[in-house]
């Protein structure tokens, strides 16, 4: 009788477990914050998320850690910026990892500067330009509208990898494309009339291209080479009447801005290019939002 009841009571939890779906998270490493936002908001409760990158790093000069292959050995999914901002460690870093699912010929390798057009790209790959990215200035997620086209194209991906919540995905994706877009057009509502921006690298273009800011000048001579003085010094002149900030990023150098405010009187805020790196889409929005408030001339910049 008693064999009888744990065999009854074994068959019926096998019967369970067939009658039971069986759900297992994607999981999918991002090499930047605002690539960990984009798959957060689009995956939810359905992926695991790990970001390789700090808002605080230069994601040019990342080492290929141990860390970061460990991560890599285990991920259905790589989100890379692509565009060679991670040519220097992502690919070793892969192949340590030995995880060829995530080799750009595969599923597992998503590229978000692939889906939206790039500034610059084009350009001839001469060492003498400085630190140049043939296909294209690489960070894109500075600029929510383009960021939400990334979201739509991540989308897609991830119903590849994961076919049963495809449409969960697109949809999510889709929402988040329309928030960013109507985010934006509020913003670009706020920013400060006739007035310029000197940045220290190529790396805001984008965001002040969207915001319609005008960049005078940037404090780096060639893409990747420090500034020297006699370039900040015809920056300065370049710029005399004319109304603006200098914007750097806390990895920057802040001699050179510090010295180039002296001679313009023009305020400098320091901002990182990243949001934080739990960042969803309300705080994605709040970073892009303190740039626009950095653009003030006068007064707190937020």
């Amino acid at each position: 009788m008693a064999r009888s009841i744990v065999c009854g009571l074994g068959l019926a939890i096998v019967a369970l477990g067939f009658m039971s779906p069986v759900w297992a998270e994607l999981n999918v490493v991002a090499t930047t914050p605002s690539l960990g936002m984009l798959v957060r908001e689009v995956g939810r409760d359905d992926v695991k998320v790990s970001v390789l990158t700090t808002p605080e790093q230069n994601v040019h000069q990342v080492q290929a850690r141990p860390s970061i292959m460990a991560k890599l050995r285990a991920a259905d999914l790589l989100v890379a910026m692509g565009a060679d901002l991670e040519v220097g460690w992502i690919g070793p870093a892969v192949r340590g990892a030995a995880n060829p699912a995530l080799l750009p010929s595969r599923k597992g390798y998503f590229e978000a500067a692939a889906h939206v057009e790039r500034i610059g790209a084009g350009k001839p790959a001469d060492r003498r330009l400085g630190d140049v990215h043939p296909q294209g200035n690489p960070h894109v997620t500075i600029d929510p509208v383009r960021t939400g086209t990334i979201a739509v194209a991540l989308a897609l991906r991830l119903g590849q990898l994961d076919a049963a919540r495809a449409d969960e995905y697109a949809r999510r994706a889709r929402d988040l494309n329309v928030r960013l877009v109507e985010a934006t057009e509020q913003l670009r509502a706020q920013v400060p009339k006739g007035v310029g921006v000197i940045l220290y690298h190529e790396d805001a273009n984008y965001l002040m291209r969207r915001l319609g800011v005008p960049v005078l000048g940037y404090m780096e001579p060639l893409p990747g080479i420090p500034p020297t003085a006699s370039h900040l010094a015809r920056i300065s002149t370049a710029v005399q009447g004319k109304q603006g900030v200098i914007l750097h990023t806390p990895y920057q150098s802040a001699s050179g801005p510090r010295w180039l405010a002296t001679r313009t009187k023009w305020p400098v805020r320091i901002l990182p290019i990243e949001p934080t790196m739990d960042a969803g889409a309300s705080e994605y929005l709040a970073h892009i939002e303190r740039w626009v408030k950095a653009l003030k001339v006068t007064g707190e910049s937020g």
